[in-house]
C-alpha cells in the first residue's frame, strides 16, 4: 500500500482516491481556512496521469460545488481534470527546486483550484522532508 493508509482505531487499509479540489476549496471557504499542508506528495511518484477532481456532474448538471442535499450527493459523479505525472521521485525533498517539474505544476494547480496557498508539502513520512511555502503562523 503505497501511502500506508491505515484506520488508527481499526487497522484497516484504507481506500485512497485522487485530490477533491472542489469539496477541498467548498471546506476551506466554509471554515475561514487561509492556507493547507500538502502531504504525501511523494506517494504520487510515477504516475503517468494524476486526476483532480473539478466538480461533480449530477444527472447531466455540472456543479463547481457538491450540493447540500442527500438526493444529490448520492448520485455525484467526479468529474476529473487530468494532469501530467512525474517520472522523478519527491522523496525527501526539501526545497521548491528539488522537485519534478511536474510536481510543481500539480502543487501549483492545486493551489488554483482550492483558492488557497499551499504552505507547506511533505514528501515522505519524515518529519522532516517538508518544504515550507509560507510561515503558516506569519501575517
Amino acid at each position: 500500500m503505497r501511502g500506508h493508509e491505515f484506520g488508527t482505531v481499526t487497522g484497516r487499509k484504507r481506500r485512497c482516491g485522487w485530490f477533491d479540489a472542489t469539496l477541498v476549496r467548498q471546506s476551506l471557504k466554509v471554515a475561514g481556512v487561509d492556507g493547507v499542508a500538502l502531504t504525501k506528495l511523494d506517494v504520487l511518484d510515477g504516475f503517468r496521469e494524476i486526476r483532480v477532481c473539478v466538480g461533480y456532474d449530477i444527472g447531466g448538471a455540472q456543479y463547481d460545488y457538491l450540493p447540500a442535499g442527500l438526493d444529490a450527493q448520492t448520485k455525484a459523479l467526479p468529474v476529473y481534470e487530468t494532469m501530467k505525472g512525474w517520472e522523478g521521485s519527491t522523496v525527501g525533498a526539501r526545497s521548491w527546486a528539488d522537485l519534478p517539474a511536474e510536481a510543481v505544476k500539480y502543487v501549483r494547480r492545486v493551489e488554483e483550484l482550492i483558492e488557497r496557498p499551499v504552505a507547506l508539502v511533505s514528501t515522505s513520512p519524515e518529519r522532516d522532508d517538508v518544504i515550507l511555502m509560507k510561515d503558516p503562523f506569519e501575517n
